[in-house]
């Protein structure tokens, strides 16, 4: 489906709603299945993002972090959640708004947040896909390491950033 927007539209970025929780369960396993596809088998995909996804999990996940969704028109092009202890979660950007700065706006919603909590410091588990993302908002590789999705494992890499 193509953007509900134009290029110049607005992302407004506002707190996350139960209402949302299908469309974003779709966002990303799209997001995965499309934008890790170079750096993942399909194998790795499925079990990362697969066709069934435990809503009820992910209702918990999303609401016991402070979990923000980027929204363009009336559309989810993105989000993200943070932990109470610092660790960012989940980032995914709908791949219809690549080059749209969407999770970049993400990121920003969620560091101000932390700062204003009083974290320091933010750690995440990024993708092979995302680990240049994250480098160039200064998070540094901390360990690359291996998970365990659905019997399959996937690399990913361990990262931190100090706030500042």
């Amino acid at each position: 489906m193509p953007p509900a927007s134009t290029p110049n539209t607005p992302v407004r970025i506002r707190p996350y709603a139960g209402a949302d929780l299908d469309e974003l369960i779709a966002l990303f396993r799209n997001s995965v299945r499309k934008v890790a596809r170079r750096d993942y088998t399909d194998e790795q995909l499925r079990a990362w993002a697969p066709d069934e996804i435990d809503r009820d999990a992910w209702a918990l996940r999303l609401a016991a972090a402070s979990t923000w969704v980027a929204a363009l028109s009336d559309r989810a092009a993105g989000f993200i959640s943070l932990e109470p202890e610092g660790h960012l979660d989940l980032l995914y950007a709908d791949p219809d708004f690549r080059g749209r700065g969407i999770a970049s706006a993400l990121l920003h919603r969620l560091e101000t947040s932390a700062r204003a909590t009083g974290l320091s410091r933010l750690s995440t588990d990024a993708s092979i896909t995302a680990r240049p993302f994250f480098e160039r908002r200064g998070f540094r590789l901390i360990e690359a390491r291996s998970v365990v999705r659905n019997g399959v494992a996937l690399a990913t890499h361990r990262m931190e950033r100090t706030l500042v």
